[in-house]
């Protein structure tokens, strides 16, 4: 059961942020001309998203923590990337890193991809997957045990079981943090359609097996019609 601890926690590193050096968006200070544009640019798409993102959680998830902290990753080696996780006190954090907010070609695909983040967390989605995980790593134990394994067999079992419950919704919850994500875009003074122009750029993961997000004209098609109810 210490192997299949560790190996829910690895699955839910999402939770934590070792290693990372972020500070919050108002302080960033880059050094070069463009970044500072990127980091002008970068606060007040922040501002308007921040209290957007915040006034949707508290009208959906009225238990949940609510002040969202939105930062920027300083390490100079990481990959293009945004991503939501809780601080130690359980604050909801996004995170940019510098190449991702570099690979942003507008204020509203910065805004829609930090709206996207904002709303795994008013979703509660960190939470639905340490579930599934849980879940899913029981039921493949107890068909293991049936089955008449050993103790190691029943434990690789349930870390498989583990790795295909912590995946197994991640496109659908990929879809909702797009559905929310373009009303908070909206919500926050930017157009989810010119947003979503970010999916033409990214690889698309087709889909494949247990890929942890669907296909980019999915996710596309969710934005055009959650944006078609908005009005847009």
């Amino acid at each position: 059961m210490r192997r299949l601890a560790l190996m829910l926690v690895m699955l839910l590193a999402a939770c934590e942020t070792p290693g990372v050096v972020a500070v919050p968006a108002a302080k960033w200070q880059p050094g070069s001309s463009g970044q500072q544009e990127t980091a002008r640019l970068f606060g007040q798409v922040s501002r308007a998203v921040e209290t957007s993102a915040e006034r949707e959680c508290r009208r959906r998830a009225r238990s949940a923590n609510c002040d969202f902290a939105i930062l920027v990753d300083l390490s100079p080696n990481a990959p293009a990337n945004a991503f939501q996780t809780l601080g130690e006190d359980g604050q909801p954090l996004i995170v940019f890193t510098q190449p991702m907010l570099q690979s942003t070609r507008n204020a509203d695909e910065m805004a829609f991809v930090m709206s996207h983040e904002a709303a795994h967390h008013i979703l509660g989605h960190i939470t639905r997957q340490a579930e599934n995980a849980k879940e899913s790593a029981r039921i493949f134990g107890d068909l293991a045990r049936k089955q008449g394994e050993d103790d190691a067999g029943i434990e690789r079992a349930q870390e498989l079981g583990a790795k295909v419950g912590a995946q197994s919704y991640s496109q659908e919850f990929e879809l909702e943090a797009d559905r929310l994500g373009t009303i908070i875009t909206h919500s926050a003074g930017y157009d989810p359609l010119v947003g979503m122009a970010l999916f033409q750029r990214i690889p698309d993961p087709g889909d494949r097996f247990l890929a942890s997000h669907p296909p980019n004209a999915e996710r596309a098609a969710a934005v055009v019609q959650t944006a078609r109810q908005l009005g847009l």
